[in-house]
């Protein structure tokens, strides 16, 4: 019985760490000799428990920084960069450390042109991406995103301006990208409500997580979101762009890539999905 509850276990953090950062489960099992080397020379659990997380999390960082780049290119996918760089930023380093950040070249060179041309618009301007891909294998869940899955989609956080200064920042009212929105004004065209009428309970439940308390400390910038999203748009390699209808309306979006994803993802008035054709 204990066999078995050591199986499961094992395969609970596998799995588990797998769904989390797709190579996360990998390195665990590659680990599980590091982890029987310690457990015979330290007799205490707490030592045993520390040093197995710092095996793990050393290993880990080595697949991330130097092995799973490498590994990823025969799939056709690259990084973003893990800091500023032309312009580009992740918003947060979490999407990095999680692997959440690959793309194809082709979509990887659009989003550092797309960055150049808004910092020459409003200078000072860095572009702030938020999920992308997992280095690996068509149709692997990026949860808890319906797609992402291919290397062809990134997500990007709206542009903002601090509401204390006037001024604009690089700064986003959620730490995550996601989950504080620009919700329909009225009058305005309300698809979360429409959604959430047809019974897709998940249309808005990043609200009912993130914490809001932080976005009265911003305002949504209109003028560089719409400059953002025109760009994009612009590039023949773009296929779609995902903007909820009521801030396509507002900001007078007129390209036929910008459309509504949908009731059965989530709202998309909180960040702009992109993705090559």
């Amino acid at each position: 019985m204990k066999r078995i509850l050591e199986i499961l276990r094992r395969f609970l953090i596998f799995s588990f760490l797998t769904l989390l950062t797709q190579v996360g489960g990998v390195i665990y099992l590659l680990n599980i000799f590091t982890y029987k080397f310690i457990d015979a020379r330290f007799e205490k659990r707490i030592y045993r428990i520390g040093l197995r997380v710092a095996s793990f999390l050393v290993a880990y960082s080595i697949a991330t920084f130097l092995i799973v780049p490498l590994l990823a290119k025969p799939f056709g996918r690259v990084p973003l960069p893990f800091f500023e760089t032309k312009d580009l930023q992740p918003l947060n380093v979490w999407t990095c450390l999680l692997n959440r950040h690959y793309v194809k070249p082709e979509l990887k060179e659009i989003a550092f042109s797309v960055a150049e041309e808004m910092n020459k618009k409003f200078p000072g301007t860095t572009i702030n991406y938020l999920d992308a891909n997992f280095p690996f294998i068509n149709e692997f869940p990026l949860l808890p995103h319906l797609s992402h899955d291919d290397g062809k989609k990134l997500d990007l956080a709206f542009c903002y301006r601090d509401r204390a200064r006037g001024k604009e920042t690089n700064e986003a009212p959620s730490f995550i990208g996601y989950g504080i929105c620009e919700a329909p004004l009225p009058g305005e065209e309300n698809s979360p409500e429409a959604c959430a009428q047809k019974g897709h309970w998940q249309y808005s439940f990043l609200q009912r997580f993130v914490p809001q308390g932080s976005k009265e400390d911003f305002l949504f910038d209109a003028q560089r979101t719409k400059a953002l999203a025109s760009l994009f748009a612009s590039h023949p390699e773009i296929g779609k762009i995902f903007i909820e209808p009521h801030l396509k309306t507002r900001l007078q979006l007129t390209s036929e890539k910008i459309c509504f994803h949908g009731c059965g993802a989530v709202r998309h008035d909180d960040h702009i999905h992109v993705q090559l054709r």
